[in-house]
């Protein structure tokens, strides 16, 4: 696979661009990844765009759950983690290769669509901790064949029994969990971590910068505020998967 080279200019431009969505992921909850994707995707080639920002993504979320540690959920993040492997190694061995983009991607816009429209009385995905195991194999096997698990994960997170920092920490740390599922499909493709370490380490510091930025930030703002704020993100989120479903059936 490619070594990518970019130039100091390129350097500094994407490593601020990261830096931003990195603090908007800290800020709402969501969001941050599809920009980061979006802004490495003008700079990187496809072929290692993938493997980079997955990559960059396990440093990222990882930074954001250790600074809020203190409010990560154990009971719901462990049961998510095997699930997720479960889910993953499932996909890949017996599944992806039987299972387009369309279906996975229009339940997800579904489930999206019912969690921000539905009305009162009907019932949210309030789910107890150790049933996050089933969100896990949900969340593995949609990593391996979209690659789209922030607006899946978001669903089970619009819940007013968590606080602003719960909602952060524990979605941050299952998002982990999942970028961790793909190091071995990178690794199975050729990607190789230690020809392109230099722009992982400079991308991902970025990463972390805004992490902890966007974490100083969040402190400030109202409980109320954080969940409008998700939702927005969220409803941008499933008109990007509408779009993709549009594209896909031109």
């Amino acid at each position: 696979m490619d070594v990518i080279e970019l130039s100091l200019l390129n350097q500094i431009w994407l490593s601020l661009e990261i830096t931003l969505a990195s603090m908007i992921t800290s800020i709402t909850g969501m969001a941050g990844g599809v920009l980061m994707f979006a802004a490495m995707s003008v700079f990187i080639p496809v072929r290692s765009l993938v493997a980079i920002h997955g990559t960059v993504q396990i440093f990222n979320n990882a930074a954001r759950s250790w600074f809020l540690r203190h409010h990560i959920r154990w009971g719901m993040c462990l049961p998510f983690a095997i699930g997720a492997v479960i889910g993953a190694i499932v996909t890949t061995l017996f599944i992806v290769q039987y299972v387009g983009e369309f279906f996975p991607l229009l339940l997800l816009v579904g489930l999206i669509a019912y969690t921000l429209f539905k009305p009162k009385r009907m019932p949210s995905f309030k789910i107890p901790d150790k049933h996050f195991f089933w969100v896990g194999i949900a969340t593995g096997s949609m990593g391996i064949i979209v690659g789209a698990i922030d607006p899946l994960l978001a669903v089970f997170f619009l819940r007013d029994d968590l606080t602003k920092e719960e909602v952060v920490s524990n979605k941050s740390m299952m998002q982990l969990f999942a970028h961790l599922t793909k190091i071995p499909a990178y690794l199975f493709l050729g990607f190789s971590f230690i020809d392109n370490a230099y722009l992982i380490i400079v991308l991902s510091l970025a990463a972390v910068i805004g992490a902890k930025l966007g974490i100083i930030v969040l402190r400030y703002i109202n409980t109320r505020v954080f969940f409008i704020l998700m939702k927005l993100a969220l409803l941008i989120a499933m008109g990007r998967l509408i779009y993709q479903l549009v594209q896909m059936g031109m």
